[in-house]
């Protein structure tokens, strides 16, 4: 798999924030017609209470005697809105069943949130994790997948409104929502639920691939960190041990085997930086490990302001190269 570069980030995370009411899937479809449907009530009650307010105002005294009248009252006020409300919770129940229901056969996840970050886990049939990730999920097209949200601090919000609805990370609760993508490519996510100071800088991607081309990816993913290191990165692994980066991080087939920060085992493929805020390029690794504070201030991550440019340089080589 290429690295990525700038125009890479730029493709996932174009027309940030994401756009609301363009479905890419069935289930972000039933969200987007719940919300038309919602919107062209609002804007109908809207016009009938102007429409009454005018009559107030201006109509005739007969006119102002009937919409007074108790059989205007009764209705309008009691058995219709009753009857909206009760057909709209019917329907729209049905319509975003689906959101959580559990076929069996679905791809699962489990995605936690962390102040300003998210934790990926890919689960097998019995919710064993087979590969641990952070700040994106790769999913095949046509697939339904299931995520099983947690938190590991404060109550944050999972929400990808192009593939499905928007549901709550509680502590010590863990929820259940459906993704789909009907086609291949890239979909922006953001955390819905203020949570913090860096809460606006809490974002991530859902990739979706052709069915084949994930299983490759899946299967590139279960291999360990690459053995063969020029010298440049093999200073930058060394200098991940005694800096003390190992102790939040993990990096599969390794001694780092911290679990405080997001998984780096194959940081160098991914598309962003700091949960969605910078492309993953030479420069920006360089700038997040010397001073992450000044790009996303009150994350968990110190700054490391007393690193010389050339241990900067061969952190970033080593964390390029773990693909």
């Amino acid at each position: 798999m290429s690295a990525p570069t700038s125009s890479s980030f730029a493709e996932a995370f174009k027309g940030w924030p994401p756009p609301v009411l363009d479905p890419a899937g069935p289930f972000s479809n039933s969200v987007t017609t719940l919300a038309w449907v919602l919107m062209a009530g609002a804007v109908a009650i809207f016009l009938l209470v102007c429409v009454a307010m005018w009559v107030a105002l201006y109509g005739s005294d007969a006119l102002r005697a009937k919409l007074g009248g108790e059989r205007v009252v009764k209705w309008f006020g009691l058995v219709i809105p009753a009857g909206v409300l009760l057909l709209l919770l019917v329907w729209g129940l049905t319509l975003v069943r689906g959101l959580t229901t559990i076929q069996g056969d679905e791809l699962r996840m489990r995605v936690s949130g962390n102040l300003y970050w998210w934790r990926v886990s890919y689960l097998d049939a019995a919710g064993r994790e087979l590969h641990a990730d952070a700040n994106e999920l790769h999913i095949p097209v046509g697939r339904p997948v299931v995520v099983d949200m947690v938190s590991e601090d404060v109550i944050h919000s999972f929400w990808v409104p192009k593939l499905g609805g928007k549901m709550d990370m509680i502590p010590g609760r863990t929820n259940r929502l459906k993704l789909q993508a009907d086609k291949p490519g890239s979909y922006g996510g953001q955390c819905a639920e203020f949570c913090g100071g860096a809460h606006s800088l809490m974002g991530f991607v859902v990739v979706a691939h052709e069915a084949a081309d994930w299983q490759r990816w899946m299967d590139a993913r279960l291999k360990p960190a690459p053995a063969g290191l020029s010298v440049e990165a093999l200073r930058g692994r060394q200098l991940f041990n005694e800096v003390g980066c190992a102790a939040c991080h993990r990096v599969a087939g390794t001694d780092a085997q911290g679990i405080a920060g997001p998984d780096l085992t194959h940081v160098g493929s991914r598309l962003s930086l700091g949960a969605g805020i910078l492309p993953n390029t030479r420069a920006t690794l360089i700038g997040w490990i010397a001073d992450s504070q000044s790009i996303k201030p009150n994350n968990r991550m110190p700054a490391y302001r007393s690193l010389k440019a050339d241990e900067l340089n061969a952190l970033a080589s080593y964390m390029e190269s773990l693909k």
